[in-house]
């Protein structure tokens, strides 16, 4: 039988507004256990929240930059729930009036096919304290720190249809958010995490199957790991003739498998009902206009614009809008060295790399963007070959010198463009193998294009790299055909 998955994703995204949703709390990470955390945090008696615009602004950024509906009028609730890290006892949250309705994001496949993918809703709400289990000698401790940090609860349509496409989803809604400056996305920190709903079915079966909801996801591959394990939970469970429970399950990366958490045979009753000490949220038309004006370019926008405007594959312009951060850094090179092909090269191939294995954010790069620009300008006007660039970048990156001019002329880089050098150099290769020549001569021209590399790669041995590699292949073709 063939099976078809069927996925929903809950994101929570921690807002960056610099104090909590219903106090003036810092919301910085990082800081000792409970020292940020307030009266109204604690959930003493007497205390009464008051609501943060910021994180009403921030709501209605990101439903405007998904196409929603915003709803003119949202009512805070209380879920009432057991929830050992938030003192009050229920978490104040919206359920029937949510502030931002139904909407959609478009994300891009490997094979660079778009799928759009429905958004149910997206609520404001306050995220829990933190339990720590470790140094407690057998109980838990209680970091209230986080305990009313604004969360934006993003909830997806059950669109998705393999592990591939919920990593597609997670990060096109990672990059929306950071592009819109109302998170940081930091996922190790839990700023951004994700709930998976996961489900299978007979394909061409209209009806959905049995789900699970796989909790606190913190990573693109994990989540991918963890949809993957799960579905094939399920079908093995199926087939061996068992039944699916709607239960909520946790991921163990370690083992790479998920295990059940608790059952959730029907829904909870969390007895929500509208918070008593917060007045319904009226947003004003505008309110939105003035937020839909200060709206940044978004990341699909700008990958479309870098399609039209450099004439960039999609696939290269996928991967430098992916972040704000580093499709300003590509803009910046750009504008330096007039080439948008090779600058995104150089971005994508020797930038990356070097950000990659020293483990740094395009923010920290040892080579600003004007210095790599430079480097490019000095490939184009040939006074240096690509090869010479490598070494010049390393350079750069090293902190050997300021710019790359300053670089090739301490270190000597300059490429031999002097054809007369050139000929010179070839004349005395040519010379040293005349034995390789002679074969050269003899041969047919398959075997002539073999040996061709053999000469250019003396050549450029001789001239420690330095000759122009485009001078020597013509000069040498000439000279062994002469």
């Amino acid at each position: 039988m063939q099976w078809e998955t069927v996925i929903g994703l809950e994101i929570h995204a921690q807002l960056a507004t610099q104090s909590k949703i219903f106090s003036g709390s810092a919301t910085t990470f990082g800081a000792e256990p409970n020292t940020q955390a307030s009266l109204v945090d604690l959930g003493m008696p007497g205390t009464l929240p008051v609501l943060n615009a910021e994180a009403v602004r921030m709501a209605c950024k990101f439903g405007l930059a998904i196409n929603a509906e915003i709803a003119e009028q949202n009512v805070f609730a209380r879920k009432n729930y057991f929830y050992p890290d938030l003192p009050k006892g229920y978490q104040t949250s919206q359920m029937d009036h949510p502030i931002v309705g139904k909407g959609y994001l478009d994300i891009t496949l490997e094979d660079g096919t778009t799928r759009r993918i429905g958004i149910t809703r997206a609520h404001l709400e306050e995220d829990a304290g933190k339990s720590l289990h470790e140094d407690f000698h057998g109980m838990s401790g209680i970091d209230l720190n986080r305990a009313g940090t604004p969360l934006l609860e993003v909830v997806s349509e059950p669109d998705i249809r393999s592990a591939k496409e919920a990593v597609a989803y997670v990060k096109a809604m990672h990059s929306l958010v950071r592009y819109l400056g109302i998170c940081d996305g930091n996922m190790a920190e839990g700023s951004l995490r994700c709930d998976c709903n996961v489900s299978v079915r007979p394909k061409g079966q209209a009806e959905f199957g049995t789900r699970a909801e796989i909790k606190n996801v913190n990573s693109f591959r994990f989540i991918e790991k963890a949809i993957n394990y799960e579905v094939q939970r399920q079908i093995e469970l199926i087939e061996d003739g068992g039944k699916v429970v709607q239960e909520t399950r946790l991921y163990d990366p370690n083992k790479d498998e998920t295990r059940s958490m608790r059952s959730k045979e029907e829904a909870n009753d969390y007895r929500y009902f509208p918070c008593p000490d917060l007045l319904p949220v009226v947003i004003e038309p505008s309110f939105l206009e003035e937020i839909r004006a200060s709206l940044p370019e978004l990341p699909v926008q700008k990958r479309e614009r870098f399609e039209s405007q450099f004439g960039l594959s999609s696939y290269d312009a996928s991967v430098l809008s992916a972040s704000r951060e580093l499709a300003d850094y590509f803009e910046q090179v750009n504008a330096t060295c007039g080439d948008a092909k090779l600058a995104a090269n150089w971005v994508m191939g020797e930038l990356s790399s070097l950000l990659n294995k020293e483990n740094l954010e395009i923010e920290q790069s040892p080579v600003s963007a004007e210095q790599l620009g430079g480097m490019i300008l000095r490939i184009k006007d040939n006074t240096i070959s690509g090869k010479i660039a490598k070494m010049v970048f390393e350079a750069l990156a090293a902190g050997e010198g300021a710019s790359a001019d300053e670089i090739i002329e301490k270190k000597g880089l300059k490429q031999v463009t002097d054809a007369g050098a050139i000929e010179k150099m070839l004349d005395e290769v040519l010379a040293a193998n005349a034995e390789q020549v002679e074969q050269y001569r003899a041969s047919d021209e398959a075997k002539q294009g073999k040996m061709f590399g053999f000469f250019v790669g003396q050549a450029m041995k001789a001239s420690k790299g330095k000759a122009n590699p485009g001078q020597v292949n013509q000069l040498l073709k000439q000279k062994l055909e002469g």
